[in-house]
């Protein structure tokens, strides 16, 4: 008996999702048998891509490719030296999301790595890991002038290439630094106070807000509260800190 057909919007939509995977450097399909209908048609064969990706580093790096010499928001124009894409372990378990680059990491290319980055490399320290167990990015992958909170615009520009980082990655846990960060995972407008001591879902990714190191080197007694946060995280992934 022949097979079934697509309907066009099945087709797109097949489509679709075929392009995102080669997007992430997925180039294998195969196609599965879905189940009769409870009027006993023939079951339909229908194009499948599977959503676990073997190989993090191609993918990321395909995401990079894409991204390019990014000139999709004006911040190219505002004396950007280069892209920071992100860092770290790309099969890791803990993400943490920042804001955007400053000075420093607009100079190295790397996300977190002056003053607000010695102080998360203490804090993922604390919580008995190591910088390169984790993986770290920002929403914004260029440096806004003068250090300025990003925009909304630039932020919604920018954020697709973090989800399809975060996809790729499928951490177990991430960490949103910030309110900047907070929000746009979350898609909310909560303050600090509202969204910290809570478990959200971005994703399908474990999510914990808790303040942007930055915040913290301007507010010293802040940092109590910040290690609550890391103790919620370090709970649910089962860790506990090294000993003195």
């Amino acid at each position: 008996m022949p097979k079934k057909r697509l309907d066009p919007k099945t087709r797109d939509a097949v489509a679709a999702r075929i392009g995102y995977y080669r997007e992430l450097g997925i180039h294998d399909f195969y196609r599965r048998e879905t189940v009769a209908d409870g009027d006993g048609d023939t079951p339909e064969m229908v194009a499948v891509a599977e959503p676990e990706i073997a190989d993090h580093v191609a993918a990321l790096q395909a995401i990079r490719d894409d991204l390019g010499d990014c000139t999709r928001c004006p911040l190219h124009t505002m004396g950007r030296k280069q892209i920071v894409f992100g860092t770290g372990n790309p099969y890791c378990e803990l993400m943490f999301v920042g804001e955007a680059p400053g000075a420093d990491e607009d100079r190295q290319g790397e996300p977190f790595v002056g003053r607000a980055g010695q102080l998360l490399n203490n804090m993922i320290t604390a919580m008995g890991l190591k910088r390169e167990d984790v993986y770290i990015a920002n929403v914004i992958k260029c440096r806004p002038p003068g250090n300025r909170t990003p925009q909304p615009d630039e932020c919604a520009v920018c954020s697709p290439f973090l989800w399809r980082q975060i996809d790729v990655i499928q951490p177990k846990v991430l960490v949103a630094l910030g309110a900047v960060a907070a929000r746009t995972l979350l898609a909310v407008n909560e303050s600090m106070g509202a969204l910290r001591g809570h478990w959200y879902q971005c994703r399908g990714v474990d999510l914990a807000v808790t303040y942007h190191p930055a915040y913290l080197l301007r507010n010293p007694p802040a940092k109590k509260d910040a290690w609550q946060d890391l103790q919620m995280v370090m709970k649910k992934m089962g860790l506990q800190p090294p000993r003195k």
